[in-house]
């Protein structure tokens, strides 16, 4: 086959999601001699590629979807790697006639697995390797390389840690976009008192309160950046961390960037379902407990369906101090 000239890859969202598809692009630019790659996403996720080497152009979905088929059109290009395949992604490809390959997202058997608890008919490939069957026909590998994030400035701890905090910590990613995705205050200072590094709490302004209840408890050794610093600024803080704890959210995937030691903390959602899994990091905890309810959603759910939250309740916090401690 003719290398292409010119390819554009889509996802919209979400973070995670995003984060997991620099594979795809980095095995294009470099597999595909001379190949230009552009990338398709929504403004407020622009910044996981803005910094990209393997990037030619980064492209913004535009209020009105018709200014985007135009600037699509304009490009001329040769394929459509759709990673998002939704409603806009066929329109998208309907109207600019672009030949395409687009990522089956297996709705039916996820369906079920939510429904009905049937999770065996889960694909076990982590989306990173979903991903890359879409460019399979173009000769394109896996490369068994980790995911890319390419932080913005150079920073310094100084910047953002005191210098109590500045030598070894444990980065502890608090935030979550739903609260089924969460710990609890109480689990996490369960936690928190069983670790002996110094801790560094990240998290936006909707936990600055939890942070402050959690420090609170602990003391000194807890020092919070929640609501204080930027996105760029909290994967940097990752990137220098020790180790990493989080939940099911985007910075604790784009940790895996770095390949620090990830325990990663599932409660209502599970990796499975979702194939994100950390990928290609090589020491990593995925803590969650067995219970018939779970998974009850595929992304988050503002509370417990039947309102005892035991996916996160019974978390056995003693097997995450023992990972981040060893």
């Amino acid at each position: 086959m003719k290398t292409p000239a010119k390819i554009l890859v889509i996802r919209f969202s979400s973070m995670g999601d995003i984060i997991y598809t620099t594979p795809i692009v980095r095995c294009l630019k470099e597999q595909l001699p001379g190949c230009e790659i552009h990338f398709l996403t929504k403004t407020q996720f622009k910044y996981i590629y803005q910094n990209n080497p393997h990037l030619s152009k980064l492209h913004v979905l535009q209020p009105k979807l018709s200014d985007t088929i135009k600037e699509i059109k304009a490009e001329n290009f040769d394929y459509i790697i759709d990673l998002h395949n939704n409603l806009r992604t066929s329109i998208i490809k309907l109207r600019t006639g672009i030949p395409a390959s687009t990522y089956k997202k297996d709705r039916i058997n996820k369906w079920l697995a939510l429904k009905f608890k049937w999770t065996k008919l889960i694909s076990p490939l982590h989306l990173v390797d979903r991903y890359m069957e879409t460019v399979k026909f173009l000769g394109v590998k896996n490369d068994d390389k980790p995911i890319d994030y390419y932080i913005a400035k150079k920073y310094e701890l100084s910047e953002f840690l005191p210098v109590s905090h500045q030598e070894k910590f444990v980065a502890f990613v608090i935030g979550a976009t739903h609260f089924t995705k969460r710990l609890p205050n109480e689990k996490i200072i369960e936690i928190c008192r069983g670790i002996s590094l110094p801790i560094v709490l990240l998290g936006g302004n909707d936990v600055q309160e939890n942070a402050e209840i959690i420090k609170a408890a602990i003391g000194d050794q807890v020092y919070s950046t929640c609501g204080l610093t930027n996105l760029d600024q909290s994967v940097f803080l990752v990137s220098k961390a020790a180790k990493v704890i989080g939940f099911d959210t985007g910075l604790t995937h784009i940790s895996e960037a770095f390949n620090k030691p990830l325990a990663s903390i599932w409660g209502g959602t599970t990796p499975e379902l979702l194939g994100v899994q950390p990928y290609k990091i090589s020491d990593s905890l995925i803590a969650g407990v067995d219970l018939s309810c779970r998974p009850c959603s595929k992304f988050g759910l503002e509370k417990c369906p039947l309102g005892h939250f035991n996916c996160m309740e019974n978390i056995n916090t003693a097997e995450i101090v023992t990972f981040i401690n060893s």
